[in-house]
């Protein structure tokens, strides 16, 4: 992707110029295909378009809203740490609180600030490693039901999987054991809502018109009372256990200590966010890992072979994620080339400076590690797929949010710790026994939804790595 070419971006004033002065950008206003058929345009070629016609910043206009797309780490640095404290996440992550309610991902200030402190110490570095074994578990139960020669939709292997590994490792429940069709009833249930996603974001007053359930909005309401199913027994389940576990949900419980409609639903909205954003965000980068290594050999004989000498037979350990560098990188390569979240963006609460321009209150700023991941100023080449990018020595030359997978500032995804953990744990136990093959002629195409899903599934052949007993 070509970008126009930028010098070094001017740090923020505050305290410049009354009038307005917006970013170089599109002068029509996008209203027109916002509402066409209550589905909008593909953003991501919006947003290569932005990047290519007008560099690090452009300004567009949706109606009587003002957004700004970014794609330079310094802008993108002074919206999520310098000036942080004048945006709230915007509209689109609004919308997800017909799902997600208000949880980590959707709540404000002194609310979020409070749901972070009671999760961080389930993420806590020293509380990671006590994980690892449950996860190698998780991905051992799934090897061993594969069949040589088999076709398999991966991405939905790698949902049933993380759905398994973070109900077992963060609130403590097998969602396989005591219910047994429970991890197909919510990837059912998540990816009925996530084909709904974009008509939900357009369509006009939605969280009014959802209690009218009109045709799309009865279905969404559907899946999201089959997930709130789920999740009630586990509440249900850990209360009736009493206060001794030590699991995410225990910590939440013991947080939350009444049992009035309000801490219900309050409960209700914590464990819903971080069981579907750990699971959907890992299994998406899972799928498109697999997908990665089968389209570049060389890489994939790499990947095989640090697995083979590290591991030597046996399955891994927590003790082993640093001895596997490779896979590593191959994680980290996956998450750049495909970002499972792929935007975010941000509304600023009053008038604010960015570089030479200077925005109105109510703005929404946009950015896209999609985007910014594939620029050939960061990343030469950059749809070649090359872990190297991810040695120690090429990151300390890499200037800061030219990569965020994860975000940055205070919302930093607080699970990164744990999620980079698991790809190793699992990609390392599968590939052991298994190598993927992406089925021939089947479409290979990136949907932005919530996450960045395959738009067509994963169809993949599974190979033996083992050697025929002689």
């Amino acid at each position: 992707m070509a970008t126009a070419a930028r010098n070094s971006v001017p740090k923020s004033n505050v305290s410049g110029p009354a009038a307005y002065r917006y970013p170089p950008g599109l002068e029509r206003n996008l209203l027109w295909f916002a509402f066409r058929k209550l589905r909008p345009a593909n953003p991501i070629l919006l947003f290569q378009q932005l990047a290519e016609k007008y560099g690090d910043i452009a300004h567009y206009k949706i109606g009587w809203h003002h957004i700004v797309f970014l794609n330079h780490p310094d802008y993108i640095r002074e919206i999520l740490v310098v000036q942080n404290e004048n945006f709230i996440k915007e509209r689109t992550v609004q919308r997800t609180k017909m799902l997600l309610g208000e949880g980590m991902i959707t709540a404000e200030g002194a609310q979020h600030r409070t749901q972070r402190q009671v999760a961080q110490p389930a993420f806590h570095r020293q509380r990671i490693p006590e994980y690892a074994g449950t996860m190698v578990q998780e991905a051992i139960r799934v090897r061993d039901r594969w069949r040589a020669g088999e076709q398999r939709d991966i991405a939905i292997d790698m949902m049933h999987l993380t759905l398994n590994v973070v109900a077992q490792t963060l609130f403590a429940t097998d969602l396989g054991r005591e219910s047994g069709d429970e991890v197909d009833e919510l990837a059912s249930a998540v990816n009925r809502i996530m084909g709904l996603y974009n008509f939900l974001v357009m369509l006009p007053a939605a969280e009014w018109l959802v209690h009218m359930r009109p045709p799309g909005l009865a279905a969404f309401v559907r899946a999201r009372k089959r997930i709130d199913a789920v999740v009630y027994r586990m509440i249900a389940a850990h209360r009736q256990r009493g206060p001794h576990g030590s699991s995410l949900l225990d910590m939440m419980l013991a947080a939350s200590p009444g049992q009035t409609p309000a801490s219900e639903q309050s409960l209700r909205d914590q464990v819903i966010t971080i069981f579907l954003a750990g699971s959907e965000t890992v299994a998406n980068c899972l799928s498109w890992t697999w997908y990665l290594l089968s389209q570049n050999p060389d890489c994939e004989r790499r990947f095989h072979d640090e697995i083979d000498r590290e591991l030597q037979g046996r399955v891994p350990t927590f003790d082993d994620v640093p001895r596997l560098r490779y896979v590593e990188m191959v994680l980290a390569e996956s998450l750049r080339i495909y970002p499972p979240a792929w935007a975010m963006g941000r509304y600023a609460r009053a008038d604010f400076q960015l570089g030479e321009f200077f925005l109105p209150a109510k703005t929404t700023v946009l950015m896209s590690q999609y985007i910014t991941h594939r620029d050939p100023r960061f990343f030469p080449d950059p749809l070649r797929f090359d872990p190297e990018r991810f040695t120690p020595e090429a990151m300390s030359r890499r200037t800061k949010l030219t990569y965020f997978p994860f975000g940055a500032g205070v919302r930093q995804c607080i699970g990164e710790s744990f999620a980079c953990m698991e790809g190793v744990l699992l990609l390392a136990t599968i590939a052991q026994k298994w190598k993927l093959r992406l089925v021939p002629g089947h479409p290979v195409e990136p949907e932005p939804l919530i996450t960045l899903r395959p738009k067509y599934g994963m169809r993949m052949q599974v190979e033996s790595r083992e050697r025929p007993a002689s």
